[in-house]
């Protein structure tokens, strides 16, 4: 019931930004994606300009499809597959602001017609969508990411500090905010305590040998978020009229204030106020009303938020890659995976570890299982060995060994060959569009006979013979 409601609130969502897509309104997600095509179906042998069109919109409804994945879970998103589609994917004019590159048609080895795509696709405000979901599920998915450790840095100038350039911390301002922070149930963290202890987690992990250790212990002592601010004050001197006495304020001119996320370095929130007729009698008064100013600026809703934005970057750590090449199809093999917004292959050691950098579709809640079974599971199913074996999660890094008692040579012959590993959990609503002819059935059979059966037990009338000659079902 709950996966339901999450489905009909991202389809109401998605239909609804279609529909202010025409004013303007949204902000964008841009998504690369794969399209397939049937090069053997009788329509596209009397016309390749079908075939083309129709590798086209495949590969902008997959780029849609990511962007619901966002919000609806991928089992969910394939038992209502049909709905999705009647009511979004059919959308992708309204729903693509634009198409950023587009690759040329290929046929590959596996048989069918290739085509990748990459597009800027209309979300809407993320945190507009985040606010449609219960409040029990931002609880979970902030309890599984753990309470977000935020730095806090506030300092103060004026002309008694020694010129323009010369900034002092401003404890009193700091303490104001980390208050509000810790009242949040979230963790304040020292940057300057942190940066200590974690040269010695990593000087302690590296002399015994602990690589690993050493990385995950860097990681730990990192804030999710460093919120700075800045407080310029001028200092006025009064002679009252009427006694003679003579009293000081201090006047603030302007203060700033931002906040940046860590782990990707994207300055999330910036602002720049100048107060109007506003003193106080000592600088400390002002300070602690600073501290309260810039608290302001910040809820738990705004954490909460970012912390269940609609993607993840994560760095994928896979092990055992026998060659550069092999990289390079895994990359290609995970742009066509549903979770799978962006990927770049970094770097590459065949005698270690290959990285890739990953922007994952979701909220990091039950992580690890959306990488096993939309990731590790359909790249076995594709090779047709359980070569692919899930690691660990910690943090923002993924681990992923390779281990393959087959040669480098058939290693990439399974690659180029059997059919993508993006058909080992398709809807079987996608695979009876893009299977129209006996020989691509037969292939989508080798790899996901549980929807070929379901197919065959519709009345499809290549699913079953497709069965028949796949060995061993």
């Amino acid at each position: 019931m709950n996966t339901q409601r999450t489905l009909l609130w991202g389809i109401f969502a998605l239909c609804l930004l279609a529909a202010q897509t025409s004013m303007g309104a949204g902000k964008t997600m841009v998504v690369t994606a794969e399209g397939l095509a049937d090069p053997d179906a009788d329509t596209y042998k009397r016309d390749k300009g079908l075939l083309v069109d129709a590798l086209r919109e495949d590969a902008k409804k997959q780029a849609i499809e990511k962007v619901v994945g966002a919000f609806v879970e991928s089992e969910s998103l394939v038992e209502n597959y049909v709905l999705v589609h009647d009511r979004i994917l059919t959308k992708t004019q309204g729903l693509i602001k634009s198409v950023i590159k587009e690759s040329r048609p290929w046929k590959g080895k596996d048989g069918f017609m290739h085509m990748l795509i990459k597009v800027e696709v209309y979300v809407g405000s993320v945190q507009d969508a985040l606010k449609g979901m219960s409040r029990g599920q931002r609880k979970v998915q902030i309890k599984e990411f753990g309470n977000p450790k935020i730095a806090v840095a506030v300092t103060v100038r004026n002309a008694e500090r020694g010129g323009d350039n010369q900034r002092e911390r401003s404890p009193i301002a700091e303490n104001i905010l980390k208050e509000q922070i810790t009242g949040f149930g979230y963790r304040v963290w020292s940057k300057e305590a942190a940066a200590i202890l974690k040269q010695q987690d990593a000087e302690s992990a590296l002399i015994s040998g602990q690589t690993d250790a050493a990385a995950s212990a860097i990681r730990r002592r990192v804030s999710d978020f460093d919120i700075t601010g800045e407080a310029k004050f001028t200092r006025i001197d009064l002679t009252l009229k009427a006694s003679g006495l003579k009293i000081t304020k201090y006047k603030l001119t302007s203060w700033t204030v931002s906040c940046l996320y860590t782990h990707t370095g994207e300055e999330i929130y910036f602002n720049n106020k100048v107060p109007r007729k506003k003193s106080w009698a000592s600088e400390d008064e002002a300070l602690e009303d600073i501290g309260r100013l810039i608290g302001k600026e910040f809820s738990k809703d705004f954490f909460e938020q970012h912390l269940s934005q609609a993607s993840q970057i994560y760095e994928l750590q896979v092990s055992g890659l026998p060659a550069y090449d092999v990289g390079e199809l895994f990359k290609k093999e995970m742009i066509g995976l549903r979770p799978v917004l962006n990927v770049d292959f970094r770097n590459f050691d065949a005698n270690g570890v290959s990285l890739f950098e990953v922007e994952f579709a979701g909220a990091g809640n039950n992580f690890a299982r959306l990488v096993n079974n939309t990731v590790v599971k359909p790249l076995n199913a594709k090779l047709q060995e359980r070569a692919f074996r899930f690691s660990s999660i910690q943090g923002r890094v993924v681990k992923i060994s390779f281990e393959s008692e087959s040669s480098e040579q058939e290693v990439m012959d399974r690659f180029n060959n059997t059919p993508p590993a993006s058909l080992a959990n398709a809807a079987p609503g996608r695979l009876k569009s893009l299977a129209t002819s006996k020989s691509a059935m037969e292939k989508i059979a080798s790899i996901n006979p549980r929807a070929a059966q379901q197919l065959a037990n519709e009345g499809n009338e290549f699913a079953g013979d497709a069965l028949n000659a796949v060995k061993g079902f």
